[in-house]
């Protein structure tokens, strides 16, 4: 089970992000784009436009942290947002879930690493 602080929100973006993006660009998207406090403490989570890679971004004690997934497989299933709507709120329990469920599916002209 995933535990966070009391009082930690998790926001979930609803557009692609580009995953070139490290701290300083998903903390901009975080104040222009999701309207939010990138400092806040709360997590920011961001996909890939494949489904296949996620990025989450948070503040600690002094300074960013950053957490990324990707996928050799399958993609995330991604909470689909209301419309019009920049992000989408989770409760750790279901981020915990999102993270382990994947649904079925290859990477298209991926070849395998040996």
């Amino acid at each position: 089970m995933l535990r966070l602080p009391e009082g930690v929100r998790i926001w979930v973006a609803t557009a692609p992000c580009d995953m070139r993006k490290q701290a300083d660009g998903l903390s901009a998207l975080v104040e222009g784009s999701l309207g939010q406090a990138p400092k806040s403490g709360h997590l920011f989570v961001f996909f890939s436009r494949r489904k296949d890679f996620v990025r989450i971004l948070f503040w600690g004690a002094n300074g960013y942290c950053t957490v990324a997934k990707r996928l050799e497989a399958g993609r995330f299933r991604v909470p689909v947002p209301v419309e019009g709507q920049a992000t989408v709120h989770l409760e750790a329990r279901q981020l915990a879930e999102l993270l382990a469920l994947v649904e079925a599916g290859g990477r298209a002209g991926r070849k395998p690493a040996h």
